[in-house]
């Protein structure tokens, strides 16, 4: 009798001690599971990836995303490729260099985050310029294209040339005392790569290849030294934008990043269209650089539903508007334009004007090497006064001999 006494008494003691442990799991069970974080690098001014930033924490506590400011980006994703342990899960960055982190193997496509169909409002030219090869790697955010930008005080708005024979006419007039009817960076590839796009050409065709020998290119430079002709010797950057900024120029091209600088000195700018080539019946059309989100390879697969719903929340058209108000940029996502602050906004809405037309940066391995060989191309024709023609073979024979030294 005592021996089951014993035994009941035991076995209810071994019930307590394993009610108390189910208890102990209990408890730990209702522990919040740490949030998974993504990190995404980025060369942005701080308030441009402060609003980001304040977006994306809407996604916590299941996500923290950590947006890393990172000097030399393009170099530092070459370094770390597909290290688990150094390389980001997402960086935000131009469209540009896409290609050569493509052949490098360390992306991954869009698609297999965000479906199409979400894409569907998007400006087309935006998602034309995250393609590569037939593939999706970048989310688009906002863009940016060259403006004709001219100064009221000395440009009637009723005088804006409509097409570059008007302006040429504009720069004869006006073109005397110091001052200059229309002033450009004429001999830098990504500013003078719009007259190029005008007589229907571009420095390389798809499959990578150069023809600074094509007869379009040697039209589009023998056509545009007319206006060179009329603009100052020295024109860099600094010196044009200083010719705008005090008056001394009438008009120019120019990025929307100097619009308010412009404003902030006195001048009160217009933004117009493009002027049309009368030879070509088209306008010049500038290359667009596109911001946007790329997706690394290399993490993609353990964290593609923090991946996917960091992407999805940059679908919605407020971040969008707010991102391209700060950045003074145009919004990619088509629905941003029903927001009054878009549609009051000059330069935004010409930009998405010229998104019809513009040219997205080529995200070519290859135009690594044309953007020297094009300005080589430029300096020789424009300010040295080297025959088109030759000038124009030379420079073919330089690019196609580097772009072959990179394959």
């Amino acid at each position: 009798m005592k021996r089951a006494m014993i035994r009941i008494i035991l076995l209810c003691m071994l019930a307590a001690t394993l009610t108390g442990c189910a208890g102990g799991n209990s408890d730990s069970s209702t522990t919040a599971p740490k949030p998974v974080t993504i990190t995404i690098w980025h060369d942005k001014e701080d308030a441009v990836a402060d609003v980001l930033q304040k977006a994306l924490d809407a996604l916590a506590p299941d996500i923290a995303v950590k947006l890393e400011k990172k000097a030399g980006l393009t170099e530092a994703l070459k370094m770390v490729g597909n290290d688990k342990n150094a390389a980001p899960d997402m960086y935000w960055f131009a469209h540009d260099k896409l290609g050569v982190y493509a052949e490098m193997g360390i992306l991954a496509p869009i698609g297999d985050f965000i479906a199409d169909e979400e894409l569907a409002d998007y400006i087309p030219m935006t998602l034309r310029a995250g393609m590569y090869k037939g593939t999706r790697y970048q989310m688009p955010l906002y863009f940016e294209t060259l403006l004709f930008l001219y100064n009221r005080k000395y440009m009637k708005d009723a005088d804006v040339p409509a097409t570059t024979e008007a302006l040429y006419g504009y720069m004869k007039r006006k073109t005397h005392g110091g001052h200059y009817g229309f002033v450009e960076q004429h001999s830098t590839a990504y500013y003078s790569a719009g007259w190029l796009h005008a007589f229907g050409t571009e420095v390389l065709n798809a499959q990578g290849q150069p023809h600074l020998d094509d007869e379009n290119v040697i039209n589009a430079l023998t056509y545009h030294l007319k206006f060179v002709e009329l603009m100052p010797d020295e024109t860099e950057y600094a010196t044009v934008n200083t010719l705008f900024r005090e008056g001394m120029a009438h008009a120019t091209l120019a990025g929307p990043w100097l619009v308010p600088t412009l404003r902030e000195a006195g001048i009160d700018v217009g933004v117009a269209p493009m002027p049309v080539v009368d030879e070509t019946g088209l306008p010049l059309a500038p290359y667009s650089g596109v911001q946007g989100l790329h997706v690394l390879k290399v993490h993609a697969r353990e964290k593609k539903d923090a991946i996917m719903k960091v992407l999805t929340a940059l679908l919605e058209p407020q971040i969008g508007t707010d991102l391209a108000l700060v950045s003074a940029c145009a919004p990619a996502n088509g629905k941003c334009y029903g927001d009054e602050r878009i549609t009051s906004d000059a330069a935004g809405m010409e930009m998405r004007r010229t998104a019809e037309t513009a040219v997205p940066m080529p995200n070519l391995p290859e135009m690594d090497v044309m953007w020297t060989v094009l300005g080589n191309l430029l300096t020789d024709v424009n300010m040295r006064g080297q025959d088109v023609a030759e000038a124009a073979a030379q420079a073919q024979r330089q690019a196609a001999q580097l772009i072959e030294a990179m394959r």
